[in-house]
């Protein structure tokens, strides 16, 4: 179980902070983390005994072992042109729940993207989704202010 204040991955939400850990107003009784994303706007409310996907964020030293790593992961790339297939492809790849996997899809979106004439708005938005993702994490693990994130990992290895 989480504690209050405690950084997590939830779902492919990305970083939320566990800001209470109690029923809802309405409920039955089950105790609810009511979670607040890093980024974005809204909360989550997820049963404690939900089973939904959470996990606590990657400690200082796995964030700097990932940003080592990252010129050998290999990009995930969809070859095939069917609009629903490369939607489904990049959806899996989120249900890793793996930063990893993070990686993989940013670098094989943009791969895809040098390679059309026009701009994807859905490729665009899982593109925005699996950044926000990523560097939201690695943004709580190395203690760097979100805006920054990008630009240190770029520093680092180069384009991610």
């Amino acid at each position: 179980m989480f504690t209050v204040g405690d950084k997590i991955i939830y779902n492919e939400s990305g970083v939320c902070t566990v800001e209470t850990i109690a029923p809802l107003d309405l409920s039955d009784g089950r105790l609810y983390y009511h979670l607040q994303p890093l980024v974005g706007s809204g909360k989550y409310f997820s049963p404690v005994d939900s089973g939904a996907f959470m996990r606590p964020v990657m400690s200082q030293e796995e964030a700097e072992a990932l940003i080592a790593a990252i010129p050998d992961i290999e990009p995930a790339v969809c070859n095939d042109t069917r609009f629903n297939h490369v939607d489904a492809f990049y959806k899996e790849l989120f249900r890793k729940h793996t930063p990893e996997a993070l990686v993989s899809i940013i670098k094989g979106l943009r791969i895809r993207a040098m390679g059309k004439k026009a701009k994807s708005s859905r490729a665009e938005a899982t593109m925005k989704r699996a950044k926000e993702a990523l560097y939201g994490e690695l943004s709580v693990a190395l203690s760097i202010a979100y805006p920054e994130t990008e630009e240190y990992v770029k520093k680092q290895v180069g384009e991610v």
